[in-house]
């Protein structure tokens, strides 16, 4: 039994301990009382009345409760769906601003606030009020002392960084070299083996699905399936305790420090995928465990006319609602923890645009990109947006503020339509190339603005788009409907596993190309987890739901497929020596200084001559691309003058092979090959003078260097 009850404070939210005892508070606007729920281990609970209220804040301050104590909340008010207000106290409700949680949820009658045999009382009726003690999680008390010794955040600049997109399990599960208990969590993520394999990609930034505690649907667990990727967040203060090695309470966010810590170490940021635009409980259908019983109608969009459903923006049965002042406050609060006391880098957005919804429209101007731009925290680390949702108006690539990085999906549809040899993409593929500047120049934002991309965790894999032409998810259980059925994917003339060696060698070239592109196209790039090594999903375009070999990265691949990761380390490494191929400015298409003749760039057709209009419009697939890298206009960081070698680049998406003529002595007398796609591993002896001419083979990328 609580010996003492203070009165506490009503900031922080949350419960917060501070080295003697724990100060609770929750926000609830439409409660009438509010209990705070100790649970002991053996399930037992000590209900304490929160008298002190503020603003609508419940809070108070017990001296005895210390780390490790679980908890929850009684939300008591309406039961009014039709006004909005779905409050009932028989559930035992998570903290919005919990830290860590223990425990599971079971999907029994009680957790739902209406009867399951009768779904139309979802929308009205009376509550059954079965409790939900012992069938759902508990939040739990944190210790948030944490030795991070000489940490610092690496700070890397947009402009150099490469950026790896991974999974917690899916990277660390198979890996040989991981101890078995490590597999699959934080501790393992930071092994050795992890962070070498990353420093030989030269990546500098690691970009983690979700870590914030998510909830397995109820359908997938009934199918013998789970929510993988864990698009399905409620608690978005605490790391998913069930990717922490030490599952003890509270184990996982020390477990995530130390993560953290090693990569840091390792030059390496950490940028999280976050999921603000709806939580775990759906829509009206879905189980009571925090937002929907302690304020739902501040902390969710509901259908104007009718309170009792949900807007959904996102595809998921809800949208949170940002809008609303405790809303925005819980996602700023929750960016602020996860940079101030988890000390990572960034975050990328998912469904972005639902955040900027005010009323129906995306809005540049929305309160949630006000409150971003003027914080003293969160506008210093980096922001990428995924610059779409699924509500009417949503696709908004191009039109993020100024702070803001993109998510570039117009990258990625272009280069897959440029390799797959569709007409009359040459332009495009140009821009591309060049930082997407028709996207980006008008907000003020530089190249290192799109986030180019090809794959990604949601659609094929790199070897899996050069080897199905259709998604083959019948694995999901939803008779292949789920997933996105328009691919821009070629199998290059046979669909899925074969053993033509003339198949197997044009999609391994393909895979090159697509790489090389990747990496000498300006802006910031970002590889997909096991691209590097050929990792296959089997056709299947939306493992969501697949914890299992089908999605998790398969590490013996590095020998199988050894040609393509040092083919990739090529890349990577020839971006991270070469400043060209990552300018701060966009290209203006003239000399860097008076008097000179030679422009920044220039485009080039197979004669060597510059292209025309007419050749732009002719559908060809061939193109030249010159980089003076003697006309960088951006200083270093130091403002010294930059300066690098001139390349060209030599694009040929022909099936068959483009002579291809080197331009005259005013571009250079001599040129090397760095990279040649049609070879395996990229590495190829050629010297070419000025008209001199080679055969650029089909379906293939030629990367010359300026050596004379």
């Amino acid at each position: 039994m609580v010996s003492a009850i203070w009165p506490g404070t009503a900031y922080p939210l949350g419960a917060t301990y501070d080295g003697a005892g724990t100060n609770f508070s929750l926000f609830s606007e439409v409660a009438d009382r509010v209990d705070l729920c100790l649970i002991g281990t053996d399930g037992t609970e000590e209900r304490i009345a929160l008298d002190e209220c503020d603003g609508y804040v419940w809070h108070c301050y017990l001296p005895t409760v210390t780390p490790g104590q679980r908890y929850g909340f009684r939300v008591h008010g309406p039961w009014e769906p039709a006004a909005g207000h779905r409050c009932d106290p028989s559930k035992l409700l998570l903290d919005p601003y919990g830290k860590s949680f223990h425990g599971d949820f079971d999907f029994g009658q009680e957790l739902f606030s209406y009867d399951l045999a009768a779904d139309d009382l979802a929308t009205g009726g009376t509550p059954p009020r079965l409790d939900s003690l012992g069938h759902t999680m508990t939040s739990v008390v944190i210790n948030p002392f944490f030795n991070w010794g000489s940490d610092r955040a690496p700070n890397t600049p947009y402009h150099e960084t490469v950026i790896y997109e991974a999974h917690v399990k899916g990277m660390t599960q198979t890996h040989p070299a991981i101890p078995a208990e490590q597999r699959g969590t934080y501790a393992g993520l930071a092994h050795p083996a992890i962070i070498d394999h990353l420093k030989s990609l030269h990546v500098t930034a690691i970009e983690l699905m979700p870590v914030h505690q998510f909830m397995h649907d109820h359908r997938l667990l009934d199918l013998g399936l789970r929510n993988y990727w864990g698009y399905n967040t409620f608690g978005f203060l605490a790391p998913h305790y069930q990717y922490a090695a030490n599952q003890s309470a509270g184990g996982a966010v020390a477990e995530f420090k130390t993560m953290v810590r090693a990569f840091h170490d390792a030059d390496i940021e950490v940028i999280l995928d976050v999921v603000y635009n709806h939580t775990a409980e759906g829509n009206h259908l879905g189980p009571t465990i925090n937002f929907r019983g302690i304020d739902n109608a501040a902390y969710y969009r509901l259908l104007d006319g009718d309170l009792r459903y949900y807007k959904d923006f996102t595809g998921t049965g809800n949208s949170l609602n940002a809008r609303h002042p405790h809303t925005l406050q819980l996602i700023m609060d929750s960016l602020r923890y996860w940079v101030l006391d988890m000390h990572v880098d960034g975050f990328r957005f998912d469904l972005a645009s639902t955040l900027a919804r005010e009323f129906y429209d995306v809005d540049r101007l929305s309160a949630f990109f006000d409150l971003v731009q003027q914080d003293p925290v969160v506008s210093q680390v980096k922001l990428i947006a995924e610059p779409w949702d699924v509500g009417e108006g949503g696709y908004q690539v191009g039109n993020f503020p100024g702070l803001w990085t993109e998510w570039n999906g117009k990258y990625r549809d272009t280069v897959r339509d440029y390799w797959r040899g569709e007409p009359a993409t040459l332009g495009e593929f140009a821009s591309r190339l060049t930082g997407s500047s028709d996207l980006y120049e008008a907000t003020g934002r530089r190249p290192s603005a799109s986030i180019n991309f090809v794959t990604a965790h949601d659609g094929f894999t790199l070897t899996d788009l050069v080897s199905y032409n259709e998604k083959h998810n019948e694995a999901n259980g939803e008779d292949n409907r789920d997933g996105e059925s328009h691919n821009r994917s070629w199998n290059c003339g046979v669909e899925g596993p074969t053993d033509d060696p003339d198949v197997l060698e044009l999609r391994a070239r393909q895979m090159r190309n697509i790489m090389a592109t990747l990496m000498v196209s300006q802006g910031t790039p970002m590889i997909s987890h096991g691209d590097e090594i050929g990792r296959t999903q089997h056709g299947n375009n939306n493992v969501y739901c697949q914890d299992s070999e089908i999605s998790w990265m398969d590490w013996t691949l590095c020998e199988t497929n050894s040609d393509l990761l040092r083919f990739v380390r090529r890349v990577t490494k020839l971006r991270t020596d070469h400043p060209v191929f990552r300018r701060r400015r966009f290209f203006e298409g003239k000399p860097l200084r008076t008097g000179e003749q030679v422009r920044d760039i220039a485009w080039l057709t197979p004669s060597g001559t510059e292209m025309t209009s007419r050749e732009w419009d002719s559908g060809f697939k061939f193109v030249a691309m010159f980089l003076n890298g003697d006309a960088i206009p951006s200083p270093d960081a130091r403002g010294e003058r930059v300066v690098d070698d001139t390349f060209l680049l030599c694009f040929n998406a022909h099936s068959n092979p483009v002579e291809f003529t080197a331009p005259d002595a005013s571009y250079a007398a001599q040129w090397t090959c760095d990279v040649d796609t049609a070879h395996p591993a990229g590495a190829a002896e050629l010297i070419l003078a000025a008209g001199e001419k080679t055969s650029l083979r089909g379906r293939s990328v030629l990367v010359l260097r300026k050596t004379a």
